[in-house]
């Protein structure tokens, strides 16, 4: 996974460039064991996660998508596939898999209770006329073995590009200031210093209609746009 994510950014951001932020949040990576991963032939458990990782994704609509670790362990047992639960379990942790829980959803997105906020600019139109006028943010989730990891991203709404991001253990008001402070240093130090009145749009998450976090705006001098609550194409 680490691999195909390095391969899907480096052409933009470079090799050792995206093995330093991953090692900075903890993921412990090389460029050389990168390239050293990518010309290594694949392992019998290589092959056989691909096999298993299909038959999951070949459930999309159905049913049988919404079933837990052991209930699909079953379930592909009786396909013909030779899997234990612990590669199950494994395998759908890797792709965000889970089951249907009767109860209370995990929230990422919870709304302000000050009610006290900026105007929404973009009114659902997530374009730009050229790079660096409107920046779009949000964060998301995903499960881990040691609990819940939490990956914030802003990315330029002209290019689509991911121009900052961070990750955290708790989804704090720190998470998504990192990440747009991560944002502004990078298009600096490449020489494309962010211009005053940049849009930065964001849902109306109590973590970006924060005072720390509209301070931060301001500071960079950037304008804030804020939607509703879990307004943002990265949310959908």
């Amino acid at each position: 996974m680490i691999v195909g994510f390095i391969d899907e950014y480096r052409r933009v951001y470079g090799v050792e460039s995206i093995c330093r932020a991953l090692r900075a949040h903890g993921v412990q990576i090389a460029p050389r064991t990168y390239r050293k991963a990518r010309h290594r032939p694949p392992s019998a458990r290589d092959i056989t996660d691909a096999y298993l990782e299909n038959a999951l994704r070949d459930l999309a609509g159905k049913p049988e998508q919404m079933y837990g670790r052991r209930k699909m362990t079953r379930y592909l047992r009786r396909q013909g596939h030779d899997v234990a639960f612990c590669t199950v379990d494994r395998i759908m942790g890797e792709l965000g898999l889970n089951g249907v829980v009767r109860g209370r959803k995990h929230r990422t997105t919870i709304p302000g209770k000050d009610g006290v906020r900026a105007t929404d600019k973009l009114n659902r139109d997530f374009t730009a006329p050229a790079p660096d006028r409107v920046w779009v943010a949000d964060f998301t989730y995903v499960s881990t073995w040691t609990g819940w990891a939490y990956v914030a991203f802003v990315f330029d709404a002209y290019s689509r590009a991911i121009v900052g991001w961070t990750a955290a253990a708790t989804k704090t008001t720190a998470l998504v200031d990192k990440a747009l402070n991560m944002a502004v240093w990078r298009r600096g130090h490449y020489g494309h210093p962010v211009e005053p009145g940049l849009i930065f749009h964001t849902d109306a998450g109590s973590q970006y209609v924060s005072v720390k976090f509209t301070e931060s705006l301001a500071l960079h001098g950037l304008s804030a746009s804020v939607g509703s609550v879990g307004d943002c194409p990265l949310s959908g």
